[in-house]
């Protein structure tokens, strides 16, 4: 699977970790490599959505110090459905219902081995595709729309 993967200044806590857990994928690596200097999560949120929307990639990772900040801004994006999971459930229950295509995590939330986990059971999660699940995802992708015009 093509992963694009980023960090801000506080999320790089869990770079390796992350990194760690998706060997075996194609990735896409959009940094940051150290917290020697700030990077905001909309940022990297954007550079990871650009990447799903281009079809660069398939599903997303975003670490920043909460998740939040992360998920808020990437669902600020068409097509992308972000969500903070820190427990295995949310993790693969919202990829099975909701078509997750970003996880956002928090460094000072979760530490290496849950990200790992987490990491993991995302990606081995695949979409359901049961006829409600489709039918409020249209719901979504109906809001989105609205959104973008006047």
């Amino acid at each position: 699977m093509k992963v694009a993967v980023a960090f801000d200044h506080r999320g790089v806590y869990l770079r390796e970790a992350v990194l760690a857990a998706l060997e075996g994928h194609e990735l896409i690596d959009l940094g940051t490599h150290s917290d020697a200097v700030r990077v905001d999560y909309p940022d990297k949120a954007r550079e990871v959505g650009e990447e799903i929307q281009a079809a660069r990639a398939e599903r997303g990772v975003i670490v920043c110090g909460s998740g939040a900040g992360a998920a808020i801004a990437a669902c600020k994006m068409a097509g992308i459905r972000a969500a903070i999971c820190h427990d295995i459930y949310s993790a693969h229950q919202a990829v099975e219902h909701d078509d997750l295509n970003v996880l956002c995590l928090g460094s000072e939330i979760i530490g290496a081995s849950v990200a790992c986990e987490l990491v993991g059971v995302f990606l081995a999660a695949r979409f359901d595709g049961g006829e409600r699940y489709v039918a409020r995802l249209e719901k979504v992708a109906a809001m989105e729309r609205a959104m973008r015009e006047p």
